[in-house]
């Protein structure tokens, strides 16, 4: 081994440290792989110990370990995921509805949604903090008794006796509190893929996280509209969201022995990657080139206007679409198809990314991104009474590139900063910043009641297209090196080497 790589091999009885079992294996032999290396890409030292247990152990490669209990805190934050991104959108498909019943004005509720986004901004870039301070799963915890308190605060609002600006007060407090839940699932989705899953997953499993957040923004515009009045609507988010908490009780915090390189390395803050994106002093691990800095901040972009333009048409979508004759009901399925695209898709390429096209992050992103663009541009002649099955396809190429896109941002800004949650909660937070940008401005160039389509939002469209279009352009400048990949790449064939030199020596 060259560099000045040392590796140490030793059989040894072995005393698990799993979260399931504190027993001494007898009968059992294991290989303590001792790695140490001088240097790493000339920015950081390297000294690992990892250990091999077989009862406990899906698959080894070399001396990283993969654990099945990672399909359950899976599916604990997919579940979480989905109805923490439930009461954003839940009231823009029954917006009119909403008004006339709680006797309130259509922007009143709109701002249902845009508080959310707000509150969104400034709690995103904290939750890497409480992570560093409490672990993932006390966090979780924390969010799924925010998320119960802010459901049935909501649905206190709905008391009859309450006077209209009772009940809204009590609405918005409970969307209030949702806005402190949803980022917390959302920015734990990297961290946990990095923790939890190999080269061979990881991106899938940052997939299935972040389709969460749409697909439950996708079931909220298309419940909201099927399950009643707006009252009772707010009633069945409410028996969901209890219904969910027991989820968190799925989540591990980390396992016995890391799956790759990076997942056995602590996160640096985000003040460190905020220190490394302005070039300024931060520790060597945090360190980014001049390039990274530069393809992160396009990454931030790119990310930022799609999530933003997904988000705004969430909340306005019967904004966008009433004036133009189509019914709640078919709004909520032209919502349901957006999301619907974007499932198959992100579930068909996610695994493809995994083990086939691991390094075409770049060449992928450059190719989908004009496309989303054009489908957003599109809507300026494709909304006018009349042309349902335009639209439909429209939000079928919409949602299916925006979903695939939704991981692949993910994990790029995760390759560029070699901090899941940091970048992760950076993304997200510039995601709804666009999002609550794109709500006001267009709600501020909505049409008068006496225009040729009454209300209609034409020009918020135009507005949203040039948006998305403008910033989009950003991606042919992208170069998206996947460094981190290539890190864990290298320190997985040396372990390999590693344990296949120990066995040889056992032998």
């Amino acid at each position: 081994m060259d560099d000045g790589t040392e590796l140490e091999a030793r059989p040894r009885s072995h005393t698990t440290n799993s979260q399931d079992s504190s027993k001494t294996l007898t009968g059992q032999r294991s290989y303590s792989v001792s790695i140490k290396k001088g240097s790493l890409d000339g920015q950081r030292d390297v000294s690992s110990v990892l250990s091999v247990r077989e009862e406990d152990v899906e698959e080894a490669p070399g001396e990283y370990r993969l654990y099945k209990r990672r399909f359950v805190g899976l599916v604990g934050l997919m579940v979480l995921g989905v109805v923490t991104a439930m009461p954003w959108p839940w009231f823009g498909p029954i917006s009119t509805a909403t008004a006339a019943q709680f006797h309130i004005s259509v922007d009143q509720v709109n701002w249902l949604g845009n508080i959310v986004a707000l509150v969104y901004l400034p709690v995103s870039l904290m939750i890497p903090l409480f992570i560093d301070r409490f672990g993932i799963r006390r966090v979780a915890d924390f969010g799924v008794v925010m998320m119960l308190i802010g459901a049935w605060i909501r649905y206190a609002g709905t008391i009859p006796s309450l006077s209209p600006g009772g009940s809204y007060a009590l609405l918005f407090l409970g969307q209030f509190i949702s806005a402190i839940v949803q980022p917390i699932f959302q920015v734990l989705g990297p961290l946990y893929s990095e923790r939890w899953f190999n080269l061979r997953g990881r991106t899938t499993a940052t997939m299935l996280i972040g389709i969460a957040n749409p697909v439950g923004g996708g079931l909220s515009q298309l419940l909201s509209p099927l399950v009643g009045t707006p009252k009772q609507s707010v009633l069945v988010l409410a028996i969901i969201s209890s219904v969910a908490s027991p989820a968190t009780f799925l989540i591990g915090e980390r396992p016995p022995t890391p799956p790759t390189y990076s997942g056995s390395k602590p996160s640096e803050s985000i003040l460190s990657l905020l220190r490394a994106m302005l070039g300024m002093k931060c520790p060597k691990r945090a360190y980014m080139s001049p390039r990274e800095r530069l393809d992160f901040a396009f990454v931030i972009l790119i990310f930022g206007v799609l999530v933003g333009a997904t988000n705004a048409f969430s909340v306005l979508s019967a904004e966008y679409l009433e004036p133009a004759g189509y019914s709640d009901d078919l709004i909520g399925l032209m919502g349901a198809t957006l999301l619907l695209a974007g499932i198959v898709g992100a579930i068909a390429t996610a695994p493809l990314f995994d083990r086939y096209f691991t390094h075409h992050y770049g060449h992928t992103l450059k190719t989908l991104v004009p496309l989303v663009a054009a489908g957003w541009l599109s809507l300026v002649w494709a909304v006018r009474p009349d042309n349902a099955g335009a639209l439909f396809a429209i939000f079928a190429v919409v949602g299916a590139g925006s979903v695939v896109m939704l991981p692949i941002g993910l994990e790029l800004g995760c390759e560029l900063t070699r901090n899941a949650d940091g970048s992760a909660a950076l993304l997200w937070c510039s995601g709804n910043l666009f999002g609550v940008v794109m709500i006001l401005a267009e709600g501020a160039l909505r049409a008068g009641a006496d225009a040729a389509l009454p209300h209609d939002m034409h020009k918020g469209i135009i507005l949203q297209g040039a948006l998305v279009v403008g910033f989009g352009v950003t991606v042919f400048g992208l170069r998206a090196k996947q460094a981190r990949r290539q890190m864990d790449e290298a320190m997985q064939k040396e372990g390999t080497r590693a344990v296949e030199n120990a066995g040889d020596g056992e032998a």
